[in-house]
């Protein structure tokens, strides 16, 4: 059963100075998030595949809103991260099985490949509830450079009865990142961390 969308948000962020420097090129993540109806809102429900597939379906369209709001190919995604919240008729398990099960592979074809596990945060929280999206390289898990989060937050979502569910996709790492450890030039791509 498709997810039942109230509304889809789209939004980007371009860093272009950063402590007095010129960021170039700018630091661009975007994020697309959906507000949907909550299936298994207000009672307990064992098998929670329907709210499986629609993170399945989510993950598809979410990463391609995000591709697309960059203006870039989808091999061009550098990092990536998921996040949901759950209205107060639901329970925590249901951001869970949104986010984990099938989400992430319709995501990695979005931005094509991405070796490394999706960060993911979930909460439960009511109108205008944020929360940070964590970020980390597509393909490698050791790239600090691209530890990063951007807020997630829709002013009237979620409802009692719904979910927000957001991604976020970058084209590069953070403004002026100099702490070390694994360049994103250096990525072998073979075991998801190096």
């Amino acid at each position: 059963m498709p997810a039942k969308i109230r509304k889809i948000i789209v939004q980007t962020d371009e860093v272009r100075v950063e402590m007095g420097r010129d960021v170039q090129p700018p630091v661009r993540k975007a994020l697309a998030m959906a507000v949907i109806e909550n299936p298994c809102a207000g009672r307990y429900v064992e098998n929670l595949d329907e709210l499986v597939a629609i993170g399945e379906e989510l993950g598809a369209l979410l990463g391609a809103r995000c591709v697309a709001a960059l203006g870039i190919e989808p091999g061009q995604a550098q990092s990536y991260g998921k996040a949901a919240i759950v209205g107060e008729a639901g329970e925590l398990e249901h951001a869970a099985a949104i986010l984990h099960p099938k989400l992430g592979a319709p995501l990695r074809v979005a931005v094509e490949k991405g070796a490394a596990l999706v960060p993911s945060s979930k909460k439960i929280g009511g109108l205008g509830t944020a929360i940070d999206v964590p970020l980390g390289h597509k393909d490698a898990a050791y790239v600090r450079s691209h530890f990063d989060a951007m807020e997630a937050r829709v002013a009237d979502a979620p409802r009692a009865n719904e979910i927000v569910v957001a991604i976020v996709v970058t084209d590069s790492g953070r403004p002026l990142a100099r702490i070390g450890g694994l360049q994103a030039s250096e990525i072998k791509g073979e075991d998801g961390l190096r």
